[in-house]
């Protein structure tokens, strides 16, 4: 195995669809990736998914099918974090909840070896603080990769004010070694994409909110008027209305500007569990 840029072993704290993204590219590019989450049942769920989206890759063509097994090969599921302690890099992709990750990087500071970096997935929280949390501040790093990793190109790299250069240079490395492409931010809440993107999901709530237009209207109008994809609604269920409301919580609360408040509507669905895609039940019914 000749790693990337130095880097051997990744591990990948969060078996949900984004820890089990990253852990799919780190494994096809070449890691031995461990892949821990507490949750027996979500580790199952993850090893399911990848088989799955493997296999789908390799039936597509994008990737061979000797890749494929190399990659299932490269990878390995525990539920204890002590399974991490020889990793090169470890990459949390856990709730985004402040508290919760910060307890996690502290158990992890003492877990991993010195020479580690530890980078959070996070989509808004402060990599600054994140990193203060631990004794290693300059090998802390944001390694933001878009949702669903395996096909998205875009990994944000966000150093905090005390990262090195070192540890930055090899994270940009490390990203296009994982076929990736990067853009960097400063450490400011949202960073670049969600600072821009959350507010046009915002507004979408609020013209439906407001009986502007439908959903579907909305949707088409910024598919269609605009050349997305997809439209913000759509997009909203897809990311989680759960983590979009904790993002613009954190834009708000960061800038302290009303305009990245998050929408009643929002807010409402969130209260009544309707997360998206996730929980069957968003804006849309799935």
């Amino acid at each position: 195995m000749t790693g990337i840029s130095g880097f051997q072993c990744a591990g990948i704290v969060g078996g949900g669809q984004m820890g089990a993204g990253i852990a799919q590219v780190c494994a096809t590019n070449g890691l031995k990736t461990i892949l821990v989450d507490i949750n027996p049942k979500q580790i199952e769920t993850a090893k399911s998914g990848i088989a799955g989206s493997l296999e789908k890759l390799a039936s597509k063509g994008i990737i061979t099918t000797e890749q494929k097994s190399i990659a299932l090969g490269n990878i390995t599921y525990a539920s204890d974090l002590n399974s991490l302690k020889d990793c090169d890099i470890v990459v949390e992709a856990i709730i985004e909840n402040e508290r919760i990750k910060t307890e996690l990087f502290q158990s992890l500071d003492k877990i991993t070896k010195q020479s580690c970096i530890l980078a959070s997935n996070t989509s808004s929280i402060p990599i600054t603080r994140l990193a203060a949390a631990t004794s290693r501040p300059d090998k802390f790093i944001g390694m933001h990769f878009m949702n669903p990793v395996p096909l998205m190109k875009l990994v944000e790299v966000i150093p905090g004010i005390a990262t090195s250069e070192d540890t930055t240079k090899r994270i940009l490395d490390l990203s296009i070694g994982l076929g990736k492409e990067t853009s960097r931010s400063a450490d400011y809440p949202g960073f670049v994409v969600n600072r821009i993107l959350m507010p046009m999901i915002n507004e979408a709530f609020n013209a439906l909110m407001e009986g502007v237009a439908s959903a579907e209207d909305i949707d088409k109008g910024m598919k269609l008027g605009t050349n997305q994809p997809m439209g913000p609604l759509t997009l909203a269920d897809f990311i989680g209305l759960d983590t979009c409301y904790a993002i613009l919580k954190v834009l708000h609360e960061g800038m302290g500007d009303p305009r990245y408040a998050p929408s009643p509507l929002l807010a409402k669905y969130v209260e009544a569990g309707w997360y998206g895609r996730k929980s069957k039940r968003g804006v849309y019914k799935y």
